[in-house]
């Protein structure tokens, strides 16, 4: 080989500004930016717009240094699964020593500045949701307990509530009630997804439901869980976060997400292999709708607050 041979062959093995983005989880990223920016929104205290942006911009990036320093401990497992072997540290794109560094940069970086940008309280908030997300879900719970996307579902479910923070300085019960929307739909999102890519967990040996206790059980367990989190979904709408459009769309969401569930619970897996998961793909799919028009219901009736049109439902509880 040529020492041009080489060289070329160096820099295509160069991590690029794309590969570092990647460790930042862009898509999961996307949810923690919206739902933040929903909680800050719907915070009964006005913020001002560069002040806004900023709380926006680094608990973005604390969801994104949870992300890298998430794909510096897991990428064994990357490794061997389908859908996570093109990321940057199985590719050769990134070291692992590069992505811990990376991550423990951006984790202080991101922490230190909301704190100076906001309040100490929501900085704090951030810090304990990238503890929790890279220490007890990562290190922890991933590779012990089948439970591990039911507890570790904590850290995506802090955003909104961070963002609430960074506008009041606390939390509330509002807050509260949408850290436990994210966190309730967090079980029946994933485990309809380990329904259909359960080889990808069997080969990578993590302990999630659908391997440790069977597809059976995982399909009573999105059953129960979609039906707790009806309740908790439409208790929002009483609040002063909720109003009749955010109730609207949390009753006919719901209807469809445990309509989809009760199909789920009565499959067997005969009837699920002969359509190749159609009804799971399906509960896939409108899990990804349901979550974004719950915090786009509350965006809007927060809106309509802001100027003056707001009608809030907490009467009648």
């Amino acid at each position: 080989m040529t020492d041009a041979s080489i060289n070329t062959a160096s820099a295509e093995n160069e991590a690029q500004f794309g590969d570092y983005f990647a460790l930042l989880k862009p898509r999961v990223m996307t949810l923690v930016v919206f739902t933040a920016f929903v909680g800050l929104l719907a915070a009964p205290v006005s913020v001002h717009p560069f002040v806004g942006f900023c709380a926006i911009l680094f608990i973005a990036l604390g969801g994104g240094a949870s992300g890298a320093l998430n794909m510096w401990y897991d990428s064994d497992i990357d490794a061997v699964m389908k859908r996570t072997a093109r990321r940057p540290i199985p590719a050769g794109k990134v070291t692992r020593d590069e992505a811990l560094s990376f991550g423990v940069a951006l984790s202080g970086f991101s922490v230190l500045m909301l704190g100076l940008a906001t309040n100490w309280f929501a900085a704090g908030l951030l810090a304990f949701t990238i503890f929790f997300y890279v220490v007890i879900y990562t290190m922890w719970l991933k590779r012990w307990t089948p439970q591990n996307i039911v507890i570790g579902g904590a850290a995506g479910a802090f955003p909104p509530m961070i963002g609430w923070a960074a506008a009041t300085g606390g939390i509330s019960v509002e807050s509260v009630l949408m850290f436990c929307l994210t966190f309730m739909w967090t079980p029946p999102h994933f485990w309809a997804l380990a329904l259909f890519m359960r080889g990808d967990y069997d080969n990578a040996g993590v302990p999630m439901l659908t391997v440790t206790h069977g597809r059976r059980a995982t399909r009573v367990h999105i059953l129960v869980y979609t039906l707790l989190l009806a309740v908790l979904a439409i208790a929002m709408g009483f609040t002063s976060a909720g109003g009749p459009i955010y109730l609207t769309v949390a009753i006919v969401l719901n209807l469809l997400f445990i309509k989809g569930a009760i199909a789920i619970w009565r499959r067997d897996e005969e009837d699920a292999e002969r359509d190749n998961f159609a009804a799971e793909r399906s509960f896939f799919k409108l899990s990804l709708l349901y979550l974004f028009m719950h915090f786009g219901a509350i965006l809007i009736e927060a809106g309509l607050e802001k100027f003056g049109y707001g009608l809030s439902l907490g009467g009648l509880l």
